[in-house]
């Protein structure tokens, strides 16, 4: 029974790492999986506003990604699981992308506002054409 709670507790021990993930063979530097997350963060709110325009651009998200930063998508997927299996680091690098969203939306809203050129105004109807 002793042996058995060793063995046990040796395993439990020898499991126990700092990064359970295996450090990727094409290790993208945090800056770089920053400025991806922070792209990725810009265009899948740009698909859930405006998708047509996407769409119309012949936009695709991943492959937009991909080809920007020269990765393939094993190798996107790889570090992402790295850095994720160290929340802390993890959480700071998402609270980098929200504060340079925060900083987006600031300036845009400095802007001087410009009507909506989607919206088109409408055409007054003359007393001849009612009814």
């Amino acid at each position: 029974m002793k042996k058995g709670i060793l063995f046990f507790c040796a395993i439990c021990l020898l499991s126990c790492s700092t990064n359970p993930v295996a450090k990727p063979d094409h290790l993208l530097d945090k800056e770089v999986m920053t400025n991806i997350l922070f792209d990725l963060a810009v265009l899948q709110a740009a698909d859930g506003v405006m998708s047509h325009k996407l769409v119309q651009n012949n936009i695709n998200i991943n492959t937009f990604i991909y080809k920007k930063y020269a990765i393939d998508s094993v190798t996107y997927y790889q570090n992402q699981r790295y850095y994720a299996a160290d929340i802390v680091q993890y959480k700071k690098m998402h609270q980098e992308v929200l504060d340079r969203l925060d900083e987006i939306k600031k300036e845009t809203e400095l802007m001087p506002q410009t009507k909506d050129p989607v919206k088109k105004p409408r055409a007054k109807k003359s007393l001849f054409e009612q009814k």
